[in-house]
């Protein structure tokens, strides 16, 4: 077949690709899930309500009305680049109990960004399945999944937010503290958290959220490894008020963290991708730990402590 002949039945092709990938005009945008900034504070409260609600049903061994078959016939893609233990099973297991399928993609079975571009990637599933949950390195490549993508997309991780360990964080913070003080929502306003440890990805949601809710959270980390003036801004400017930005401090001394704090809360010092810097960040974080003692020095009585689980021997996560 002639050259000439092959470019009409290529543009054909073309055409006919992007006709089918497209999302009609007259559909709204999907709303996404990136970070916990995307939320309003009475939309962070009605997520930890419900998980609370959800949580205690399904232990009982019952599916709540509202979620019954509430993904009948429907597929979420879970593009996985990052190896996950608790937040795979979890999120396989709440669209199953919904009556959908989830679809596991690992890194093995497609690559983001590699060979094609996200846009591509992203019409494409996005074409097939009614919603995307996905774990990934950089937050571009989330960022890049929404940003074309015709169905909601979830972050269910990247290198700058960990939005559902934050809901999940909340969600302890509510059973243990919020729920006995006899206030509205949530019940958390005016609590302390402090955070010891490194300024990563689950801090970032964490501090985000505590500026939304009226929780103050004072952060220690070691020199040089403070949270970055670009996300700093980030997460003032998620504060509901200007005098709720007050409620975020800093400093390089756990003691001072933790003092009167009601929750602490503490990470891996090497997180995915950093395992060449072990040795370095090993001697940088000595003396960041939550022990028993540091708690004894500063921390309120009857406070809480909360750790975003990792599973370092295995080499794996949350």
């Amino acid at each position: 077949m002639r050259p000439s002949t092959l470019r009409p039945a290529r543009r054909a092709l073309q055409q006919l690709q992007a006709r089918s990938y497209a999302t009609p005009s007259s559909s709204p945008k999907p709303r996404h899930f990136l970070s916990t900034a995307d939320l309003t504070p009475a939309e962070l409260t009605k997520l930890v309500l419900n998980a609370s609600s959800h949580k205690t049903a399904i232990k009982a061994g019952t599916t709540p009305p509202n979620l019954k078959n509430a993904l009948q016939g429907k597929v979420i893609a879970m593009p996985f680049s990052k190896r996950s233990t608790r937040t795979r099973v979890s999120t396989e297991a709440a669209v199953t109990h919904m009556g959908g399928h989830p679809m596991f993609l690992s890194s093995a079975d497609i690559q983001l960004g590699v060979n094609e571009s996200l846009y591509d990637t992203s019409v494409v599933i996005s074409s097939m399945v009614s919603g995307i949950v996905a774990r990934v390195g950089a937050h571009s490549e989330v960022a890049g999944l929404a940003k074309d993508s015709s169905v909601p997309v979830i972050n269910a991780l990247s290198a700058d937010y960990h939005p559902l360990q934050t809901i999940a964080d909340f969600l302890t913070i509510y059973e243990v503290l919020g729920s006995k003080n006899g206030k509205g929502g949530l019940g958390v306003e005016g609590l302390k958290v402090a955070w010891v440890g490194d300024a990563n990805n689950v801090l970032f949601d964490l501090a985000i959220s505590c500026l939304k809710l009226g929780v103050e959270i004072s952060v220690a980390t070691p020199k040089g490894y403070s949270i970055p003036p670009s996300m700093r801004s980030i997460i003032l400017s998620s504060a509901p008020s200007p005098s709720a930005q007050s409620l975020l401090t800093e400093t390089t001394i756990p003691e001072e963290a933790i003092k009167n704090a009601d929750i602490l809360v503490t990470d891996t010092w090497i997180s995915m991708g950093q395992e060449e810097e072990s040795a370095k960040r090993l001697k940088a974080f000595e003396g960041y730990q939550i022990t028993e003692e540091l708690a004894r020095r500063g921390g309120s009585e009857g406070g809480l402590e909360v750790y975003a689980l990792f599973a370092e021997a295995s080499g794996g996560g949350c």
